[in-house]
């Protein structure tokens, strides 16, 4: 039986028919297009996928295409798993829900929302954040990888398209609604988090044309929660140390643990509109408003063993495990013994104050509008397509945060006899079996009882963190675009002009205040109305026996509802304590200002042809861009009085951009591809600017800005084959090679920490490595309390190597519909499935190993005097990655299951720092995840479906030095299941 195409894909399928008008004559495509949508007798799952497959077969370029199922109705909810369907295309998450999205193992790529540059809540250049836009508003995707003249540049890997429905491509009145209910297995709030989705759309014509509206909206709550154990054993026990834990053998101890319980609750608005007018069949006007309102809460809470490392030379493990470290840049690293389980006991003779207990609560919230805007026209003559539009992009963010950190008091140990205002904990461990597991040692000396955790008087203030930080992105811009046609082998040529100014303002506004004595630390029953019990569920994830169940922190719904009244109880916390110290609000840091614009002409022309089985286009784009960055000079004078002045630096550069596809129809069903061109890629603008913020933690890094980056340049060369052999179906493979020049990569320089002690340099500057934090707390890293530390730097640098980045994909789609006498119900049963295998190679820039990591490398290597470094390389590249979707449909019922693994991949997100662990990337080691959706339409107005995300719960595991060599982080995350229904009208 025959069916016809939903609404979203005709009106999706006739806008890619739409553009395509530029390379041939108006009347002929859409005739053409009618020709297309006649012989797709298919519906729901496969009504999108054929319709994407016939837009990717008929372009001149190498364009990845997806679309939605129906309205509001993409294969996944959230935007980045949607491009995951997508061959070479691998996301990251963050808490489980997609942040990033890789092509081509780079994070380097542009996102355009009809055509039009997006711009991001940070200083990136990647465009709009996915979490911010919702999947439900979105008709359809392309993804760009070999793109044309008239591509935008900015794109490594490639360029992201998403599209709105047109309102004049629609048949007849649209008018549709969904409510969803999403639920997180972690989450300790209950019931369902709601989503509610709706478009209407039309068009009509009267004595002065046709006229099309579309409207789209949605609102979506969501609650993702994560936990994140964390182990550090980067230190050395030597056999010959002579210390009481010493063993026969050398080991690596226990350093640090943190048990870290993410959880995020999204609020998401989003608002599409289009109008257009045809006054004739020539001449079409269009305006786009697109507008975002994304309200991300963190009420996070992090539970950390502080101080053990005092401990190390008298806690001896219970047992070891071998860690192999494998090799770095050429060296082989040997292998060590590591503590896998034991206990840190409370030993007062060798110190009073450790290991401590310490309590933290984070909310590192992001409140962000973005607003996209679209005013344009074009006119089709019989030799002539001409089209001029102005848009702007723009993303006002703001980063509340009021992170606080709580001391336990022991009351079953004595006070530290310098008057610090921690004491000490006993702890109990268990690595085995791949879970970074802590705990309170109950049966250990000196343990405190439940009651005494939850007692508020047994807790002090400690850490008081405050920010409101702002961004200000945006991208203005207009371009017109010309296309000649031509009744020759060229069939025509396209030339056009891009004006556009961009830029990035960003302000730091915090205030901090440590308190390290238990003078100025008030005790938590003079602020208990603050206090609440921590998250106890720490072990639903994945069974676990050991970790920290008992503990109180600072509400931190209280803190985001209600930040002022929260400072003001603290305040007043103190004050009746007697603290020497005061809490003050945010304010503006002069270090911490940047606001850089750039102004970019761009000029292309292209000439696109057809002969025989040969289709194609060449051309060159070429770009002069203008940098002002302007930045605060601090300076103090003679009475210690902070100096500020504002500097403005200038800066220019250009490009010639060629760029060639070539297009071979060898058969009926079978289609070659050639693509080749050249790109750049912008670096960031925090990258530039040289503002500098700094922690009151001295372990992460402070990023400087380097003014000098410049943007990087890409040849890529693409070359696929593919095989279209039954309705619906395809065969393909490609290769691709890039070459990249001055690469964006970062430069980690790590302060030097004495090999006995541990300590760090204490005055400015630095002379062993880093920079001269003046706010961070020394803790471990000196002799005595106080504030002010050498701590490690980042930079972002260009590559002084050539580097190359190659790999092959295949890909099958494959529809058994055509075979329903013979299969009957089994007809329903379709396949799709992509394999990409890429590898790095190249580059000079390298990261060391930290001043501990060299100490354990010189004992496994016997050479005392051993340097590891080793090239960085790509971060967030598997060299292998795979999908595979099985989908039915039929007899109303639609269903969807798929698969997707990536593998082991180096990150420099890792745990709860910004810092490479040993002085290098972290591995993520290999993760497989499994999703699926069932929908049953009741009839042909209501559809009732179920979804879940992660359904076996997959975990990220992070290794440092190499892949499986010592597990340092852990990821437990959720699983989301969202039960819904859609009415159309």
């Amino acid at each position: 039986m025959g069916h016809k195409l939903s609404k979203i894909t005709l009106a999706v399928l006739s806008l890619g028919t739409l553009g395509f008008a530029q390379h041939s004559l108006a009347q002929e495509t859409e005739t053409e297009s009618e020709q297309d949508v006649e012989v797709i007798e298919v519906s729901g799952i496969r009504a999108s996928l054929a319709s994407a497959l016939n837009e990717k077969r008929f372009q001149n370029n190498l364009v990845e295409v997806i679309e939605a199922e129906d309205i509001g109705k993409l294969p996944d909810q959230n935007l980045a798993e949607v491009l995951e369907n997508i061959t070479g295309i691998q996301i990251t998450r963050e808490a489980g829900v997609g942040t990033g999205v890789q092509i081509r193992g780079t994070d380097a790529n542009r996102t355009e929302i009809n055509g039009v540059s997006t711009v991001g809540s940070g200083t990136g250049r990647s465009g709009i954040d996915f979490e911010d836009v919702s999947a439900s508003i979105i008709a359809g995707l392309e993804v760009t990888k070999s793109p044309d003249a008239k591509t935008i540049e900015g794109s490594v890997g490639g360029t992201i398209n998403l599209k709105t429905i047109r309102p004049l491509q629609l048949t007849e009145q649209l008018l549709s609604f969904r409510v969803q209910g999403e639920n997180s297995s972690l989450t300790t709030d209950s019931g369902l988090q709601p989503r509610f989705s709706g478009t209407y759309g039309d068009n009509w014509e009267n004595d002065h044309g046709k006229f099309g509206v579309v409207i789209s909206g949605s609102y979506a709550e969501q609650d993702v929660t994560a936990f994140r154990p964390r182990a550090d054993r980067d230190n050395l026990i030597t056999s010959d140390s002579g210390v009481a834990s010493a063993q026969s053998f050398d080991f690596l101890p226990i350093q640090f643990f943190v048990q870290d319980y993410d959880n995020f609750e999204y609020e998401t608005k989003n608002f599409v509109g289009s109008f257009e007018w045809a006054p004739n069949d020539n001449t079409r006007f269009f305006f786009d408003a697109v507008i975002n309102d994304q309200e991300r809460l963190q009420e996070s809470s992090r539970v950390q063993a502080s101080g053990v490392s005092a401990l190390n030379d008298i806690s001896v493990p219970d047992s070891y495990e071998t860690i192999n470290f494998g090799s770095l840049g050429g060296t082989d690293l040997g292998s060590i013994q590591a503590a896998l389980t034991g206990v840190i006991p409370v030993n007062l003779d060798n110190d009073d104050d450790d290991p401590n207990l310490r309590l933290s609560s984070d909310t590192n919230s992001r409140v962000t509008e973005s607003k996209i805007f679209r005013l344009g026209g074009e006119w089709t003559g019989d030799k002539w397509f001409v089209s001029a539009e102005v848009a702007s992009s723009s993303s006002d963010t703001t980063t509340p945060s009021f992170n606080t950190t709580l001391n336990f008091i022991n009351p079953n140990a004595p006070i530290d006899a310098g008057g610090a205002n921690d004491n000490s904990v006993p702890f109990e461990y268990d690595l085995t079996g791949g879970s970074l597991a802590f705990g309170i040692a109950s049966g250990a000396d000196y343990a405190p009882t439940t009651a005494q955790l939850l007692d508020p008087y047994n807790v002090v203030l400690r850490d008081v963190n405050i920010g409101r930080d702002t961004t200000e992105n945006f991208e203005d811009a207009f371009r017109t675009d010309f296309t000649y046609f031509l009744d020759t082998m060229i069939t025509s040529v396209d030339f056009g002009y891009r004006y556009s100014k961009a830029g990035s303002k960003r302000e730091d506004i915090s205030s901090s205040v440590g308190l390290r004595t238990m003078e100025d630390s008030p005790r938590g029953d003079l602020f208990s109305e603050l206090l609440v019990a921590g998250p106890d569920n720490f072990n639903d994830a994945d069974g676990r026996d050991l970790y920290v169940k008992d503990f109180l922190i600072i509400d931190p719904e209280l803190v985001a509802s209600d930040p002022d009244g929260v400072l003001e109880t603290l305040q007043a916390a103190m004050t009746e304590h007697g603290s020497t110290a005061s809490i003050s609000a945010p304010t503006s840091s002069s270090s911490g200002f940047f606001d850089i614009e750039e102004e970019t002409h761009a000029l292309y022309a292209q000439a696109n042809f057809e002969y025989e089985m040969f289709r194609g286009n060449f051309g060159v784009r070429y770009l002069e861009t203008e940098v002002t960055s302007v930045g605060n000079s601090i300076t103090v004078d003679d009475e210690g009085n902070e100096l500020v002045s504002q500097v403005t630096t200038t800066g220019d550069y250009d490009f010639v951009l060629p760029r060639v596809n070539i297009v071979a129809d060898v058969a009926d069903d079978v289609v070659l591809r050639f693509g080749a061109g050249k790109d750049i890629r912008r670096p960031d603008f925090d990258d530039l600017s040289t503002s500098v913020t700094f922690s009151t933690s001295p372990n992460p890094n402070v990023a400087i800005g380097n003014p000098n980056l410049t943007p990087e340049e890409v040849i890529s060369y693409d070359l696929a084959a593919e095989w279209y052999f039954a309705e619906g179906s395809v065969v393909s493979v490609g290769i691709f090679h890039k070459t990249r020049k001055d690469l964006h990569v970062e430069q980690i320089v790590s302060p030097y920490e004495d090999p006995v002690t541990g300590y760090r340099d204490l005055t400015d500057p630095c002379e062993g490595g880093g920079i001269f934090n003046p706010i961070a707390d020394i803790n471990v890293f000196g002799p005595d309390l106080g504030t002010g530390i050498c701590v490690g730097t980042e930079t972002k640098v260009n590559d002084s190597g050539e580097t190359t980045q190659k790999g092959i994909e295949f890909a099958v789609q494959y529809d058994l519909a055509g075979f329903e006498e013979e299969l009957g119900w089994a007809s329903g049963f379709g396949v799709l499935a992509n394999y990409t295998i890429q590898e790095f190679s190249g580059g000079e820039a390298e990261n060391s190993a930290t001043s501990r990591a060299s100490n354990v490398f010189a004992a496994t290597t016997g050479d005392d005097d051993i340097e590891v470094s080793a090239v960085q390389g790509l971060l967030n590249l598997s060299e292998n990655a795979y999908n595979v979707t099985v989908y039915y449909e039929k007899f109303g019922l639609s269903a969807r299951m798929r698969y997707t693994w990536r593998e082991a991949y180096r990150t420099d997100d890792f745990g709860s720092t910004s810092s490479f662990p040993w002085g290098f990337p972290a591995v993520q080691a290999d993760r497989g995840q499994l999703n699926a959706s069932v929908n049953y339409d009741v009839n042909e107005n209501l559809n009732v479906g179920i979804e879940a995300v992660n359904i076996t719960k997959s975990d990220v595991e992070q290794y440092c030095v190499n892949d499986g060599a010592l597990l340092c982080f852990q990821g437990l995350t959720d699983r989301r299941i969202t039960v819904g229904a859609s009415y159309r009208f």
